[in-house]
């Protein structure tokens, strides 16, 4: 993986060279190894390399024979050694052994359309100097990021936005309508971002800047409506597995070390399966625990380890957020509101001591139905056939019962359950995913912001796919919303900015393209039914991953947020949520944040996911970043 940064002119003008080098500067982190600028009339290109594949000779940016097209790339193209093949047998001229030549070379025949052609995780950036254009995509998923910003004919782009923030012309005003897309679901969703004036590409979208104009496409979108047959269940089992091997095949492609995050979880397990099956040595495994038993995973993935003879490395932690917070702010360059981020920094910061790529098992869960909420909302789509009434009554008798302290409680979850049986099933999502709703929100903010923002936007962001979704079956509605908002808006980012914080490279075998194309096309019931989930990939595994691991109950990098705001975290929040700079900002009402810090700190109720997000958007405005002068943002 890489970090790539650039700029084109609408007028020809040359770039400066120091201006590109100084975006590459602000990712060196995302790629050590190497740095490389191309510079000439009216473009630049910048990339930050870590080097992967082809150590000798792959070195960016890289052109086609003459120098007329030019490409810097962010990623891994998995399919790059048949894609050379056929292109050296057309007749194409590589001087590399690497991926990135290929896309150079496929644009020379497909144009545009090359990207049909690529599997991958990839963000790049190719100049076509014959016409003018610059050619900016990402992947079909969105594993890397890509922002960007168009001003007066001038088109700057980077991996990171603090990186897109060292040219001085990109804007920094921030958005309210990001602020409450933020506090509705935790991260800023694209294509938006914190700042007015700088957007991201959004997953499978490419974008073309010729002439002075811009148009952004989307060029590809998983299909839902496109089933297999309900046939033979042993034979969907196999293809699965064949599947899953071929995924992790090509994931194993690298010219460094390779290992796994092994959770614990099925995702990860199966993963580690798949390697241990094809790898000459002992797969490298890396877990993460916590001396709080209720959120740890590790006797799980001990057990996995164990089961396919793995070079296993755990690290115990008792995170410290006061300490780690600013770390995250600094790195995300935007407010982020997942706090199983901290975690991940410390995982990956382990594993790079051991290796330079790490699988893991994102994406397992949006193609095979792994979340309680999909479950509970096949229950209340049945309960529909209840009088109006009667759900209202339910929903009043669950808020009567007050919110217990502890979300995970069977007690709360019943609440949560009760109280959403009203309402249509687009606003039952909407409230089962946001951290802030549209009431808690309006409550929360001053006159000042409410005045600039609509509620109505921030639903929109879940209500857009949902109109668009191709699936008949809710729950293929559902895995198709996340697949295209939350993946990418928070775990893909997630998984990409802790690695890259430590010149890792993560890559997600279950979010290969064919591998979720197959999981699209399985009958919804075959995944999920009732209570069960992930039924179709729990079958797929039986007798290959262990038991307790298949019928475990889904954990995840769960922190015990509440207990920390309760207890040693609880004078920071304080100070940081009610200091007079944050006040005087004019974002949220005071008297509402410290009512909802005394009912968390009182137990009366769970606000940790609530005051961490606001933790988080509050230290994100009080750093360097949103306004600062181009000499402060160097030191950020």
């Amino acid at each position: 993986m890489c970090g790539i940064a650039g700029q084109a002119r609408a007028d020809g003008a040359p770039v400066e060279e120091r201006l590109v080098d100084r975006m590459c500067a602000a990712q060196e982190h995302r790629g050590p190894d190497q740095r490389g600028v191309h510079v000439e009339d009216g473009v630049g290109l910048g990339i930050q390399r870590l080097r992967i594949i082809d150590l000798e000779t792959g070195d960016q940016p890289v052109a086609n024979e003459d120098g007329s097209v030019v490409v810097v790339l962010n990623g891994e193209i998995y399919n790059y050694a048949e894609l050379r093949q056929e292109l050296s047998r057309k007749g194409h001229r590589l001087a590399t052994k690497g991926d990135t030549e290929t896309i150079a070379h496929l644009y020379e025949e497909h144009g545009v359309e090359c990207l049909a052609r690529l599997q991958g995780m990839f963000a790049f950036a190719l100049w076509d100097r014959r016409r003018g254009r610059l050619f900016l995509a990402r992947d079909r998923v969105g594993k890397k990021p890509l922002f960007y910003s168009l001003r007066d004919g001038v088109l700057s782009f980077a991996s990171e936005l603090q990186a897109l923030l060292r040219d001085p012309g990109v804007p920094r005003e921030t958005d309210p309508a990001a602020i409450d897309a933020y506090l509705a679901y935790g991260y800023v969703p694209a294509p938006g971002s914190i700042f007015r004036g700088v957007a991201k590409l959004p997953p499978a979208h490419r974008l073309v800047f010729e002439g002075g104009a811009l148009s952004v496409e989307r060029y590809w979108r998983l299909d839902y409506s496109r089933k297999r047959r309900s046939g033979d269940v042993e034979e969907l089992h196999e293809e699965i597995r064949a599947g899953l091997r071929k995924a992790v095949a090509r994931r194993l492609t690298a010219d460094v070390p390779v290992g796994a995050f092994l959770s614990g979880g099925i995702d990860s397990s199966a993963v580690v399966a798949a390697m241990a099956e094809q790898s000459p040595r002992p797969v490298k495994t890396f877990s993460i625990g916590f001396a709080d038993e209720a959120h740890n995973e590790l006797p799980r993935a001990r057990l996995v380890a164990e089961r396919f003879a793995t070079e296993h490395h755990e690290l115990v932690v008792e995170p410290d957020a006061v300490a780690m917070l600013p770390k995250l702010v600094r790195h995300y360059g935007e407010p982020f509101g997942d706090h199983s981020a901290l975690p991940c920094f410390y995982l990956a910061e382990m594993a790079r001591e051991h290796v330079t790529v790490a699988l893991n098992g994102d994406g397992g869960d949006e193609s095979f139905a792994g979340y309680q909420r999909y479950s509970s909302n096949l229950l209340a789509a049945r309960l529909e056939a209840l009088p109006a009434g009667l759900r209202r009554a339910i929903g009043a008798a669950a808020s009567l019962a007050g919110e217990p302290s502890d979300p995970r409680a069977l007690r709360s979850r019943v609440r949560r359950f009760a109280g959403r049986l009203e309402g249509g099933r687009e606003r039952r999502y909407l409230n089962q995913v946001n951290v802030f709703g549209p009431a808690e929100r309006d409550a929360l903010y001053t006159p000042e912001l409410a005045a600039q923002v609509s509620p109505a936007a921030a639903d929109e962001v879940m209500l857009g796919p949902w109109r668009e979704a191709s699936g008949a079956e809710l729950l293929d509605q559902l895995l198709e919303i996340d697949a295209n908002v939350y993946l990418p808006g928070d775990l893909l980012a997630k998984i990409d900015v802790s690695t890259m914080a430590y010149g890792l490279e993560g890559r997600s075998p279950l979010l290969d393209q064919e591998l979720m194309e197959l999981a699209a096309s399985i009958p919804a019931a075959q995944k999920a039914r009732g209570a069960q989930r992930k039924i179709a990939l729990r079958g797929a595994l039986r007798g290959w991953v262990p038991d307790p691991v298949l019928d475990g109950r889904k954990q995840g990098f769960e922190l015990p947020v509440a207990r920390w705001l309760r207890g040693d975290l609880a004078p920071f929040a304080r100070e940081v949520l009610l200091d007079q700079e944050s006040a005087g900002r004019g974002w949220l009402r005071p008297r509402a944040v410290e009512a909802m810090l005394a009912e968390h700190l009182a137990g009366d109720a769970d606000h940790g996911r609530r005051l961490w997000a606001l933790l988080a958007l509050e230290l994100w405005a009080q750093s360097p970043i949103p306004a600062a002068p181009q000499r402060e943002v160097a030191a950020v």
